[in-house]
């Protein structure tokens, strides 16, 4: 099984005047295509700048990130921007969906940005079946509860087919009920389809869902 993701002695310091912050001390992992993965840790230990840094988001201090044979650590905003639009798709814990938009509507937005046109309505509809949003689908965020919110945002992440999904607390704001529909549709995806995923959270239970957990600390990998 091929790498999909890789970071090699990963580094990230943030400095506010004089004073230093040292959030990634010399992170290295490997990520196999395929595997569905979580990155835990208590607040602090750097997890979400990591997936900040996997994602393109921030620019390593030192160190590399390969991402589907793509080295992102040295290039241009400009350059890791098009790489991150074409390799990966993003699941946050708030849901980020335009209020103004559909649930296809906010899918349709996600191709046009990705490839500039309309996209492609009957895989907007596969997509949308497949996490069990038929019935939503011209129904606009304020209509719909967080779980199938949540089940938007993840069908926007797929819809251009990403290399990896990464996901950051993405049942943080959800109850118990909705958290394991939502870990169970990635399941379903990892499973099926073999979708790459990487999901930081802080719950053991939501861990659970993954194949392999990465435990760090204090900015390492432990």
């Amino acid at each position: 099984m091929k790498t999909i993701l890789q970071t090699d002695n990963l580094t990230k310091t943030y400095r506010t005047g004089k004073v230093e912050t040292h959030a990634l001390r010399g992170v290295s992992i490997d990520i196999k295509a395929g595997e569905f993965v979580a990155i835990m840790g208590q607040s602090g230990c750097g997890k979400s700048t990591l997936l900040h840094l996997l994602g393109g988001l921030l620019s390593p201090s030192s160190g590399r990130i390969i991402i589907d044979g793509e080295d992102i650590s040295t290039v241009t905003d400009a350059v890791r921007t098009d790489i991150r639009r074409r390799k990966i798709g993003f699941v946050f814990q708030r849901f980020n969906l335009f209020p103004t938009l559909t649930a296809e509507g906010n899918l349709k937005l996600a191709e046009k940005i990705h490839s500039g046109n309309g996209g492609n309505q009957e895989r907007r509809h596969e997509v949308l079946r497949l996490l069990k949003l038929e019935n939503r689908m011209h129904h606009k965020p304020v209509e719909m509860s967080g779980g199938e919110q949540q089940r938007v945002a993840l069908a926007r992440a797929i819809i251009n087919s990403p290399a990896i999904i990464l996901a950051d607390e993405p049942t943080g704001n959800l109850d118990s009920e909705n958290s394991e529909i939502v870990l169970n549709m990635f399941r379903e995806l990892n499973d099926k389809f073999g979708q790459t995923i990487i999901m930081i959270t802080h719950n053991p239970e939501a861990a659970a869902h993954c194949s392999r957990t990465i435990q760090m600390r204090d900015g390492t990998v432990i």
